[in-house]
């Protein structure tokens, strides 16, 4: 994979610099990390970047709540095209959305998911070529090496089945047509949603991701149309909805199913008039957006069932693309295989590890329930569980697969067998609790429980 742009991040928080070095240098050519705001100026005196990385708050700030802001507003004064992405916590989304409005391109919020972060991050370095090539086309001077490359397809596949859903996205991105996405859950739906936005005229727009069974009736309103300032007890400000940063973009609504029933005419209203109203507002907000919808749920049946309104799903379901499970994509597991052991042996710096043949067998015939994820997380723990440059059967965590070699103890004691699990994971990990707690797929807080319990 041929690696372009240059990022620049900005934090207080050495292990976020470290953990976002490690994640986004393969895909970029130059990843910059500093601790210190105040050396922003200076560092752009010796060169431009094509995304900047900047954290809400820094400790000791002068500008304590809107220090992120403050400095968005110093690169833009030097780099006026910059694209500038917030990181932020759950409590700071209001400034992070304010942020927007005054020019970020996009927020991510703490905790994040890896694959989120560096997909949000590869729009944005596609956003500033974008806008580069924008630039120079008016001048009609592009010079052939700094036509910006093409998006790296993010999307692994080559059988039958994912080839006719590529075939779809070709023809729907073209529109503006709505589009609903079906399929199992961990198929890569988002990924095809993101797909679409980035072949089709609204590219250069911000793609806008929400995750409807997250929100509850008390959130949806405020969330998804935005509210004004002492609409509600924590309405501190004017905040806009995000219909409203999804404007001349693409809106992704996952897990439309879950959405329920009560609140579904409120979100038609808004589909069949592409008009918002903020909570404690009378003034409508036009916004033009592309839809994109996903769900795991049969929608038709629920329609039968009085659990989700005709109506609002012939608002969705203009086109609907079928994402398929991997186990119907037999021909894709070797390449995804090989694309998850790439990554991440260079991620936890494992050089080229070594699998045998009869480790792609056993992967082949498993059923995978979860999917593209569950195989990518399989392939994740095998790196980090492997020894002396070989991955191993008994590294895949698979006990009812036929691919895992655990030594469990024979009494089928829960209790015995767990302690055992955990003690290995930890050697295994080199007593890193952190590394250990995500082979095992459990939170920090649990595996320090378990050892507690165990005498670990």
């Amino acid at each position: 994979m041929k690696k372009n742009g240059k990022i620049l991040v900005v934090d207080d928080n050495e292990e976020i610099l470290i953990a976002l070095r490690f994640l986004l240098k393969d895909y970029f050519e130059v990843v910059d990390c500093e601790k210190n705001p105040n050396l922003i100026p200076s560092i752009l005196e010796r060169g431009l970047y094509d995304v900047y990385i900047l954290d809400m708050n820094f400790r000791g700030g002068r500008y304590t709540g809107n220090e992120g802001i403050f400095w968005m507003n110093r690169i833009l004064d030097i780099h006026p095209a910059a694209v500038i992405i917030f990181i932020t916590a759950y409590g700071d989304v209001d400034l992070a959305v304010k942020a927007i409005k005054e020019g970020a391109a996009d927020f991510i919020l703490k905790p994040w998911s890896d694959d989120k972060f560096v997909s949000t991050v590869l729009s944005a370095y596609k956003l500033h070529q974008s806008r580069r090539e924008e630039d120079r086309s008016v001048t009609g001077d592009i010079p052939e090496q700094e036509i910006p490359a093409k998006h790296e397809q993010a999307i692994i596949g080559s059988s039958s089945p994912i080839k006719k859903v590529f075939r779809q996205v070709q023809k729907v991105a073209a529109t503006d047509a709505s589009v609903l996405l079906t399929g199992e859950n961990g198929t890569g739906k988002e990924l095809f949603a993101r797909e679409i936005h980035r072949c089709s005229a609204r590219a250069t727009g911000v793609f806008v991701s929400v995750d409807m069974g997250s929100l509850s009736g008390s959130l949806f309103e405020s969330e998804l149309f935005g509210h004004k300032k002492g609409a509600f007890t924590d309405a501190a400000e004017d905040r806009p909805g995000r219909f409203e940063l999804a404007d001349r973009g693409t809106i992704f609504l996952d897990e439309i199913g879950n959405l329920p029933l009560p609140l579904q005419p409120k979100l038609l209203s808004v589909l069949q008039n592409r008009q918002v109203t903020r909570v404690g507002s009378n003034k409508a907000v036009n916004v033009d957006i592309r839809l994109i919808t996903a769900t795991n749920m049969p929608l038709e049946r629920m329609v039968r069932e009085g659990r989700f309104r005709e109506d609002l799903l012939y608002r969705l379901n203009t086109i609907v693309i079928n994402v398929p499970p991997l186990r119907d994509r037999g021909g894709d597991i070797a390449g995804l295989f090989n694309y998850f052991l790439d990554h991440y042996s260079r991620r936890y710096n494992k050089g080229r590890l070594d699998a045998g043949t009869e480790i792609l067998a056993a992967l082949q015939s498993y059923h995978w329930p979860g999917n593209v994820r569950e195989l990518e997380h399989a392939v994740e723990k095998a790196v980090i569980m492997s020894e002396d440059g070989r991955i191993r059967p008994e590294d895949f965590a698979f006990a009812h697969s036929g691919i895992a070699g655990q030594e469990i103890d024979e009494n089928l004691n829960l209790e015995t067998n767990e302690s055992y699990i955990i003690r290995k994971a930890i050697k295994r990990c080199g007593g890193n609790l952190s590394q250990a707690a995500r082979v095992l797929g459990v939170t920090r807080k649990t595996l320090y429980n378990k050892i507690e319990k165990y005498g670990i």
